[in-house]
């Protein structure tokens, strides 16, 4: 059975001003600002009285921003991500490619995760770490890799300029 998607239904248009939206989202005022000026929200349009109206999605749009921002994702990967889900129909190679990696490096952190997981378990089974022993919780994603000196770069012979020889000759 194919995996289906699931749609959020919006209530009925009611404009919702910045205070709203703010204590909707669970968000500061000037959280929304800030949001605005990096062009992640934008309002519907002011009221007469020049105050920023938003629609009822703003909220989820607003929560959105700051789950990905508590997984570890940065304004500007959260930004490629709207702009992913703002472009409705069929994904461009650029989004695709973006969507992938994504995939990519949620894979990876989970599994960091995971390692740390197991590594927390062993220690909570086992006892605190001696004192003359690395802890199996730095070890599983903070262990030292071995680092070798590089070796001094030696220019290749086409990257090699001669020194720039210097005119004699006296102008005319």
């Amino acid at each position: 059975m194919a995996a289906s998607r699931r749609s959020v239904e919006v209530p009925p248009m009611v404009p919702l001003r910045i205070g709203a939206l703010a204590r909707a989202a669970g968000v500061k005022l000037s959280t929304l600002r800030f949001y605005e000026r990096r062009r992640l929200l934008t309002p519907l349009e002011r009221s007469e009285s020049g105050q920023r109206l938003y629609g009822p999605e703003a909220v989820i749009r607003v929560r959105f921003i700051r789950r990905s921002q508590e997984l570890g994702f940065t304004l500007k990967e959260v930004s490629a991500l709207l702009a992913v889900t703002d472009r409705r129909g069929t994904p461009t190679r650029d989004v695709t490619r973006f969507a992938e990696e994504k995939v990519q490096a949620i894979d990876a952190r989970i599994e960091d995760l995971r390692r740390m997981r197991r590594a927390i378990t062993t220690l909570m089974a086992e006892g605190f770490c001696a004192e003359d022993t690395v802890c199996p919780i730095q070890v599983s994603l903070g262990a030292p890799t071995l680092v070798t000196a590089r070796k001094p770069r030696t220019p290749s012979p086409a990257s090699v300029r001669s020194p720039r020889r210097r005119s004699t000759s006296v102008g005319a």
